[in-house]
């Protein structure tokens, strides 16, 4: 089965229809990048940037990064053809297939078995290629956790805040930003936590949706932090410049994560015969037990799947 808990701290918007940005998305430092069928390309362009995505797929130069196609929602006349065309034509090398605008396990249960033909006829392996599933609407919202459990093949659930706020009559034009006179807490609290508790709940990550204003660095920390703090895995990027912000909210601090492997390292020692089979044991200033390593664990994981590196590694009393 496709690996639901790969980093994807940031996740790059890649226009299908455009060879140019393909191409440069290629060099950049994204975790994950999709190439995308849907909103950023023209009806009259769709079946041209089917061909696009294919060939930049298979042409590979992506490195370890997560490879992701967004298709048309399953409503639309285009959905069938750019499944069929992108993992016919190159489903040895894609990861995942964002499906948008769900609002029931049913469309997520089509492209389940859609993708489960292709690859037996195709000889690759039934479960390789992930979904993630884009939640876009106040319907979807509502029917959230049946779509969370509707495949194994489930690796993300999306949010789609544009689509979303304007299924819920939002009197705003600047997606991700608080709307005009929400002056107190965060008008997106709700759906962020009820989209991650949905997909831990699954065993799946969950993932913030755009900032627009492109050149607001700080608004975007600003936003992608409130997402972080809730414990979001990652949030998308439509621009070079927001990759480096955003990867950075999204990795613990290096100090926190020093701390977290210490803690691990620690309580595995007092637990063991050697550390005196201790549930509970002061590391420092702190007593660390079964609930500090269920924490510790969230935030190493997060450490490692970013690369830092660990510096000063804890070392067990002498006796």
């Amino acid at each position: 089965m496709a690996d639901p808990q790969r980093s994807r701290r940031s996740c790059l918007a890649v226009p299908g229809s455009s060879p140019k940005m393909i191409d440069k998305a290629r060099g950049l430092g994204s975790d994950q990048f999709f190439l995308d069928l849907e909103d950023a390309v023209a009806p009259l362009a769709k079946a041209q940037a089917r061909e696009n995505v294919v060939a930049a797929l298979n042409e590979g130069g992506w490195g370890d990064r997560i490879r992701t196609v967004r298709v048309n929602d399953s409503e639309s006349q285009w959905a069938y053809r750019d499944v069929v065309d992108v993992v016919e034509g190159a489903g040895r090398s894609l990861d995942t297939v964002m499906l948008p605008k769900v609002t029931g396990p049913e469309q997520v249960s089509w492209l389940d078995l859609t993708i489960t033909q292709i690859e037996r006829a195709l000889g690759l392996a039934v479960g390789s290629i992930g979904i993630e599933a884009q939640i876009e609407d106040a319907k979807g919202l509502t029917s959230v956790d049946s779509i969370a459990a509707a495949s194994a093949r489930l690796c993300a659930l999306v949010f789609g805040p544009a689509d979303f706020m304007a299924s819920i009559n939002m009197p705003s034009l600047v997606v991700g930003e608080q709307p005009p006179g929400y002056d107190v807490g965060d008008a997106y609290h709700h759906v962020l936590m009820r989209l991650l508790t949905a997909a831990r709940a699954n065993g799946l990550q969950a993932i913030d949706g755009p900032y627009l204003q492109i050149k607001d660095l700080e608004g975007l920390r600003r936003v992608a932090g409130r997402s972080a703090a809730l414990g979001l895995d990652g949030k998308w990027v439509l621009h070079p410049d927001q990759v480096e912000p955003v990867n950075a909210v999204f990795s613990p601090r290096q100090r926190d994560y020093e701390r977290a492997e210490n803690i691990l390292d620690a309580y595995a020692w007092y637990t063991s015969e050697a550390g005196g089979r201790r549930g509970a044991a002061m590391l420092g200033d702190e007593m660390i037990d079964e609930a500090s390593r269920k924490m510790a664990l969230v935030v190493a994981a997060k450490g490692r799947a970013a690369g830092l590196p660990r510096q000063d590694p804890w070392q067990p009393p002498e006796s």
